[in-house]
């Protein structure tokens, strides 16, 4: 079962990505230096930060946007529109090494079954419902694929596995039906052929599974299409065990939980942790695969529960402190506290696109990358994370070190409750809104806002003389789908044209933007701006940012700083630091922000 259909967004440029404070890329350019902003945190033991809870402030976070993400996210609590897209949710959200806000809303527990005939919820009496509590236990479902997809790349740093070797080689089974040419990596992008998925669960023994698996045949030729897939992980489980000589529950709790201090994490929990574990889904023909009733402390996906509840996409629990702690190991570059899992560049090798093929479906190894279908407003080119189909989902943002995680019982009592990932998208814009852009100059700059199907426009007033427009530009918008365009017109507004710029950053080289236009991902850093008016020094000219937003996902949104326009000889005809010329700006949509 996966979640990947749901939506992804148009394709995006940037192919390499790495972690802030070593070596980053931007649109085939290099730069090295510390990520912008990033809050000051506790480091221990060669700076490997370790987390604490603490106040937004001290995360370098603002305090009113986590309070919406709080309010947002209950509101799914509520029908949406039908039913409630979750009966509950755990949130955690941080920056650095602090923990901002770790939140439990709603029922862990809630109902006893599912009413089909009417399409209601058998909710339980009141005493017998148990609330989230922070220290909730999750089925993970396809989160749990980043844990196979970390064991993996353990064993490629340590030389017992190889990215671009064919499976074959570690398991020969594994080439039948055709399927001989598929690769390690392959597996771990999801480009091996194989279709989403297969019941294995009707097979009743492990043999007869392990032979469907073993005879099916790829959809599509290797390294030909994006086809996200349960079978690459239970493939590349297969292999790991084979290599280790180690089943994968015991891998995970040598090689990733033990040393991460991850004590509520891990494969088939036990009796006595079920009354803090959050129920999913009663399991019955004809949604389900298997008729189980309702579904708690035991693994909800039917494959994963069929192969004794430890499978390479699927099986994991856990709990929000863990997946937070398992966050920060990888923005720490692999290490955490006293414990190191990764090598910086192996963290930097699963954060690298190798789906460059593909636009629109980035992968590194295991990991998605720049997905606002649910990274919303925190998807940049170096963004990093996974859902799950039980409710949950983790987003990494190595630019600003900052990580959010939702863990929601969205199948409780049924999977055909909810659509899409709306809370998901919420909490993620507002963690990312969190995250203060300050001025280029002076106290506060002109911010488009973040709404959706919107557009709006920042208005010079009619300007005699005008030979070039110089100002400071900040972006990041949903690529290709939202646009902030540069505007002219010569009849008082009438009609407005594009008007070319160039914008530049220290160190780097002047980009040309001859639409006028820009959309998708600045580097989060000011550029500085210059228009060329010549042809209209002469009329009255007036000019404006149109920002538009379409009606699905949006980025964090466009700031326009000490905007000024010069005549042929360098004077300044209109400087918005001047009080007099700041006043006659027509401002719809956009409004004066210190952050």
């Amino acid at each position: 079962m996966t979640e990947e259909s749901a939506g992804r967004a148009v394709g995006r440029g940037f192919g390499r990505r790495a972690f802030g404070g070593r070596l980053l890329a931007l649109g085939g350019a290099l730069m090295v230096g510390s990520i912008p902003g990033a809050a000051a945190a506790s480091a221990p033991e060669g700076g490997r930060t370790t987390l604490r809870h603490g106040s937004a402030e001290r995360a370098g976070l603002l305090p009113g946007h986590l309070d919406r993400l709080v309010a947002d996210t209950e509101a799914f609590l509520a029908p949406s529109p039908k039913h409630p897209w979750y009966a509950g949710a755990v949130l955690l959200a941080g920056r650095g090494g602090t923990v901002a806000l770790h939140r439990p809303i709603g029922m862990a527990v809630r109902y006893a079954g599912y009413d089909e005939k009417t399409d209601t919820g058998i909710e339980l009496s009141p005493d017998r419902q148990i609330p989230m509590a922070e220290d909730t236990v999750f089925d993970l479902a396809s989160v749990s694929k980043l844990f196979t997809s970390i064991l993996a790349v353990q064993q490629i740093e340590r030389g017992a596995l190889e990215l671009e070797a064919k499976v074959t080689a570690y398991l020969p089974e594994l080439g039948g039906g055709g399927k001989q040419d598929i690769t390690v990596r392959q597996l771990l992008t999801h480009t091996s052929g194989f279709r989403s998925w297969i019941p294995l669960y009707k097979e009743p023994t492990r043999e007869g599974k392990l032979r469907l698996l073993w005879n099916e045949a790829p959809a599509n030729a290797p390294g030909t299409r994006y086809l996200y897939s349960d079978l690459n992980l239970i493939s590349l489980q297969l292999i790991l065990e084979q290599i280790t000589g180690d089943p994968l529950d015991a891998l995970l709790r040598s090689e990733i939980t033990a040393p991460l201090g991850m004590h509520r994490t891990r494969f088939n929990p036990p009796l006595s942790w079920k009354p803090k574990i959050a129920a999913t889904e009663d399991a019955r023909l004809p949604w389900s695969g298997l008729d189980r009733g309702m579904v708690w402390g035991e693994v909800h996906d039917e494959n994963a529960y069929s192969l004794g509840g430890v499978a390479g996409h699927a099986g994991v629990f856990s709990c929000a402190w863990d997946l937070a702690v398992l966050a920060r190991t990888l923005l720490n570059g692999g290490a955490y506290g006293g414990a190191r899992i990764l090598s910086p560049e192996s963290v930097d090798l699963m954060f690298t696109d190798f789906n460059t093929a593909f636009p629109g479906d980035e992968h590194g190894l295991g990991f998605e990358l720049y997905q606002h279908w649910y990274m919303g407003a925190m998807a940049t080119p170096r963004s990093a994370g996974h859902t799950g189909f039980t409710g949950t989902s983790l987003v990494l943002d190595p630019t600003t070190d900052a990580f959010l995680v939702v863990l929601g019982n969205s199948v409780h009592p049924v999977r055909t409750w909810r659509s899409g990932s709306a809370p998901r998208v919420a909490a993620a814009n507002n963690l990312a809104r969190a995250v203060p852009v300050r001025p280029a100059r002076g106290r506060t700059s002109w911010f488009s806002g973040m709404a959706s199907a919107a557009t709006a426009t920042l208005t010079l007033p009619p300007l005699d003389g005008a030979r070039r427009l110089e100002c400071a530009l900040w972006w990041d918008t949903e690529p290709g789908a939202d646009a902030a365009v540069l505007e002219s017109s010569a009849d008082g507004g009438g009609t407005w044209t594009p008007v070319p710029f160039t914008t530049a950053r220290r160190g780097w080289e002047p980009l040309e933007h001859p639409g006028g236009s820009v959309s998708g991902w600045s580097g989060r850093v000011w550029h500085r701006l210059a228009a060329d008016l010549s042809g209209r020094e002469l009329e009255s000219v007036r000019l404006r940012w149109r920002y538009t937003t379409d009606q699905r996902y949006v980025g964090r949104g466009v700031y326009v700083d000490a905007l000024r326009v010069l005549d042929g000889t360098g004077r300044p005809v209109f400087d918005e630091a001047r009080p007099v010329d700041g006043a006659r700006i027509e401002a719809v949509g956009w409004t004066r922000s210190e952050d």
